[in-house]
């Protein structure tokens, strides 16, 4: 009999999850150079280094954007089931996720201190130095601290021990407490758009300018020898006057 769960099905975590559409090289999918259209499957780790990024499109129709220095888990996606898990232990994400219809489905995102989940929306979620940043973009996200680590919340409602953050609005989950406490705010507009520009992957390659320039270099220096050309070929080719005697094409010569 076959199981009605497809995470229980599951051949040894094999199962597609979706595929990469992007990407700016130095990224790796279970530490082998990442290729774009390359597969995803169940457990696959994507990474980033310093100057990579990376798309990809789950099969649900989700798209994740990991940015740069970011470490990303797909533990599982099955679009069916809507059942989705994914692990992040450093860097930054963004994930623009189709909407949960499904009653028991699931979009979850851990860190080390926190669990964030949606029932589909676009937010931005980093880890570093043992803070866990969320910010969302649309719709609306809840995040959970895990172990000792606190909330620090803006405007968001208190739900048990859950923390709702709706559109415009951030939360940073931490282990330290700030020196003044945890204020609410509202996510300044500098720091959202650079949590989006943080996590842009373009669909084109970078110009490789370095190229340019040496071509750009090369082709001043045809121009540049090719007028020298023309300056000792019209030289060369202008009558002599002979020494002594006045040009008599030069009006200012006295016959």
């Amino acid at each position: 009999m076959l199981s009605p769960l497809p995470a229980l099905c599951a051949p040894g975590g094999n199962q597609t999850a979706g595929q990469i559409s992007a990407l700016i090289p130095s990224a790796t999918r279970n530490d082998k150079p990442a290729q774009v259209k390359d597969d995803l499957q169940w457990n696959d780790l994507l990474k980033t280094e310093q100057k990579g990024r990376l798309r990809a499109g789950l099969t649900d129709g989700s798209i994740l954007s990991l940015g740069s220095n970011s470490s990303l888990r797909v533990v599982q996606h099955d679009a069916a089931s809507q059942q989705t898990s994914l692990e992040m232990d450093f860097g930054k994400v963004r994930s623009k996720v189709v909407k949960v219809t499904q009653p028991n489905g699931k979009f979850e995102l851990k860190t080390p201190n926190a669990v964030i989940g949606v029932i589909g929306t676009d937010f931005y979620v980093s880890y570093d130095a043992n803070k866990t940043t969320v910010i969302c973009y649309t719709g609306k996200v809840w995040v959970t601290p895990t172990g000792d680590a606190k909330v620090v919340k803006n405007s968001g409602q208190q739900a048990e021990n859950q923390i709702i953050v709706a559109a415009g609005q951030m939360v940073v989950i931490s282990s330290v407490i700030p020196p003044a406490g945890f204020q609410p705010q509202s996510t300044p507009a500098d720091v959202q758009r650079a949590s989006a520009s943080e996590t842009s992957v373009s669909d084109v390659a970078p110009p490789l300018h370095h190229a340019h320039l040496v071509r750009d270099v090369l082709i001043g220096a045809a121009v540049a020898g090719a007028g020298w050309a023309v300056a000792v070929t019209q030289l060369n080719t202008s009558p002599a006057t002979p020494r002594g005697q006045c040009d008599p094409q030069n009006p200012k010569c006295k016959r």
